[in-house]
């Protein structure tokens, strides 16, 4: 059996850095947030190596895309499924998972670039991306190559 393993969307997969270069001038005067502009979350671009680590993670665990959402943007939860649609594609297929609650979730490895949202509390091993021991996906795949279930 495979071992569980929850990726963080926000700053794991998708590089939330590249917000300001998709936004207009208008969308960057009228809103103070980023996160409230309907459809932004649909428009980032993935981090370096995010899309190639994925799926050959999706190979070898049982692998799951997880993200939080703000409240106030209405479109943000529909745009991180059209996201992961566009980019994972069938390797991630009804395998997202949205909550504010990541301790409430079972599994062996969470890949987090924050302890918000209970990913401090996660039963499992937590490597928080962006870190000194896992700086990228280059660190966190030589890792997880050698905890991956034997077939």
């Amino acid at each position: 059996m495979k071992k569980i393993l929850y990726i963080d969307m926000d700053g794991v997969l998708v590089d939330c850095n590249s917000t300001f270069a998709c936004l207009s001038a208008d969308e960057k005067r009228q809103y103070k947030d980023a996160d409230d502009i309907p459809g932004v979350f649909g428009r980032m671009s993935p981090m370096p190596g995010a899309i190639e680590a994925y799926r050959e993670l999706s190979r070898l665990f049982d692998t799951y895309v997880l993200s939080t959402a703000p409240w106030e943007n209405q479109s943000a939860w529909s745009d991180k499924l059209l996201w992961v649609k566009e980019h994972l594609g069938d390797c991630a297929y009804k395998r997202l998972i949205l909550t504010h609650h990541k301790e409430l979730l079972a599994g062996d490895f969470l890949i987090d670039d924050r302890t918000a949202n209970g990913a401090d509390r996660f039963v499992g091993e937590h490597l928080l991306f962006g870190s000194p021991e896992f700086p990228d996906w280059p660190s966190i795949m030589h890792y997880l190559r050698a905890r991956a279930t034997p077939n």
